[in-house]
């Protein structure tokens, strides 16, 4: 799995590309990529974006993620997922070359943030599936939620 430099895509958001490769098991009955495969595709995709979640016990690779979704955040805070949306665009076939995943931070709000993904097939770069996911950033010591502050909600969104 790799992951480029982040940029700003065309509305503005930041982003990065992911290319994740599909995997043979991946595939259901019907010869296509499974959609709870989908999901983990999305979590491999998130993790090559935004690096190991601090307290996973390897904090040392966040360091080498091309984006960070802690920025400002200080000791003691854990970003969990609290939603996933998935529009499923066309079928996602096996194929040996990997997916394209456009991860972006579509928007930072409160305590959470938006992740898009843009699911793009890796022979043609068809658009195969666009999804969501709300991240929430919660104090480690007490579990409740903790509000972005002005100045992470512009490093998150490149300055929107």
């Amino acid at each position: 799995m790799t992951a480029g430099t982040p940029f700003l895509d065309d509305d503005g958001r930041l982003a990065v590309d992911v290319y994740v490769p599909l995997r043979w098991k991946d595939m259901d009955a019907y010869g296509h990529i499974n959609n709870i495969q989908v999901v983990q595709l999305m979590e491999e995709a998130r993790v090559a974006a935004f690096g190991v979640p601090v307290g996973s016990g390897s904090d040392a690779e966040a360091d080498l993620a091309p984006l960070d979704l802690t920025v400002g955040a200080g000791e003691g805070v854990r970003v969990f997922v609290s939603e996933h949306r998935v529009k499923y665009r066309a079928q996602m076939k096996y194929r040996a070359k990997p997916v394209r995943v456009r991860v972006s931070i579509d928007q930072a709000k409160g305590a959470s943030v938006h992740v898009g993904y843009k699911m793009h097939d890796g022979v043609d770069d068809a658009l195969l599936v666009t999804a969501t996911s709300v991240m929430v950033y919660v104090d480690a010591e007490t579990g409740r939620p903790m509000r972005l502050t002005d100045e992470q909600r512009k490093a998150l969104t490149g300055g929107q």
